[in-house]
């Protein structure tokens, strides 16, 4: 009988040893060349293990990336690295797939956050709607007690609305469901991360390469910007009435074809998803601010129920833009308002990204360094959710209305 090692082990034993927040700082564990010194025998009757005083975690993981070999009296097992800088791996390719590691674990962090902060903005909606109408509840008890003391309905009703009106301020400033739709999106982008450095290893030549990071977007912007997550050039652009020699899959027509695509996608699409995030950023803006004001005039009133004279009117307003206030809080974060204003921005830096893309690759004089043509043109249909027929009958439809000077009535995406 062979001994032998379960390396299935070690991920039981790092999920074991991971922190209670969640964070893992994960080390990878290689084994190879399993060698046997001596040949192993039978003894004449079966022997029990001698089992380790050692925690199980140092048994298994040294620390320094291997695995402990296990000794018995005739067999050992020597273990030696799996992976190495060497000839055939580059030291930017096993970067690469470290990060892809990393990628992965990014992944399962966004969707994680997602999830916890879509419950959040449940949670929040709820709680601040139940402050409100019963606060409301109370202000219109209130207004209907005659000779009795009010005074325990009157502070409850404050606090709650004065509770209600904070809880608001932090909602509206922080935007919940916006914060959920980003990371949507920032899972979305891992994945295309992961997919883009996996093919890179498979197909591809790696490289090093500067990556400019990305800023951290407003809530409320002056206007749409569109939302870049991808590194802009910054070289400055050739004449474009450079000699360009074709060849590598590209011709002329193709790169007329391109030109039109590019034209559509910012007479058409690019000014749709502006017009439409700016009208969800000034309609969030005007929910947000009127959230706010109606739970302070509600709060405001509370504090004049009970007197003789305007006591009744008080409890009245106060009940009204209670009431008011809770719609206008369910219209806003229930319907999720700023998710849809940071989807048109997505969509919008989407095809901000798609424009600079193609434009860029048209840039490049030296068509060698493109991508193949066919195989450029075929990724910019698929981007678009479009055959390759589809787009060059676009293509035509764009060269023909420019000719013609009537604006087309198509846009280049059939996906959203």
């Amino acid at each position: 009988t062979r001994s032998l090692i379960a390396i299935g082990s070690s991920v039981a034993i790092n999920e074991a040893l991971e922190f209670p927040l969640g964070f893992l700082y994960k080390k990878t564990l290689f084994v190879s060349h399993l060698k046997e010194e001596q040949p192993c025998h039978m003894a004449s009757s079966p022997s029990v293990p001698k089992v380790s005083n050692q925690n199980l975690s140092e048994e298994f993981n040294t620390g320094d990336g291997f695995i402990n070999t296990i000794p018995n009296e005739k067999c050992a097992v020597t273990t030696t690295p799996l992976l190495q800088e060497t000839s055939s791996v580059s030291m930017a390719t096993m970067q690469l797939y470290a990060i892809l590691e990393t990628v992965a674990d990014r992944v399962e962090m966004h969707k994680n956050i997602g999830n916890q902060r879509e419950n959040w903005n449940t949670l929040l909606l709820n709680s601040t709607n139940m402050m409100i109408l019963t606060a409301a509840t109370m202000a219109g008890v209130t207004a209907t007690s005659h000779g009795v003391s009010v005074l325990g309905l009157k502070l409850g009703s404050i606090l709650l609305f004065s509770g209600a009106t904070a809880t608001l301020v932090i909602m509206n400033k922080i935007q919940p469901s916006q914060l959920v739709e980003e990371q949507r999106k920032a899972t979305k982008l891992f994945k295309q991360l992961g997919s883009q450095v996996q093919t890179l290893i498979t197909v591809g030549s790696p490289s090093k390469e500067d990556v400019k990071g990305g800023v951290m977007l407003e809530k409320f912007p002056e206007s749409l910007e569109h939302a870049v997550w991808w590194p802009r050039n910054e070289s400055q652009k050739e004449n474009i009435n450079r000699k360009v020699e074709m060849g590598n899959g590209w011709t002329k027509e193709l790169e007329s074809e391109m030109r039109e695509i590019v034209e559509v996608i910012k007479r058409k699409d690019s000014q749709d998803y502006e017009r439409l995030g700016n009208k969800a950023l000034k309609i969030n803006k005007v929910l947000a601010t009127s959230g706010t004001l109606l739970t302070g005039i509600a709060a405001l009133a509370s504090t004049f129920m009970g007197s003789s004279n305007i006591g009744p009117w008080a409890a009245t307003v106060a009940t009204i833009t209670g009431a008011l206030a809770s719609a206008v809080n369910t219209f806003e974060h229930g319907g999720q308002v700023g998710m849809v204003f940071e989807m048109y921005r997505n969509n919008a830096g989407f095809f901000k990204y798609m424009q600079e893309s193609i434009e860029s690759t048209l840039d490049e004089s030296d068509v060698k360094k493109r991508e193949h043509g066919a195989l450029f043109e075929m990724k910019v249909a698929l981007q678009l959710g479009r055959s390759l027929s589809q787009l060059r009958n676009l293509a035509k439809k764009s060269t023909y209305s420019r000719i013609e000077g009537i604006p087309i009535d198509e846009f280049a995406s059939n996906l959203f």
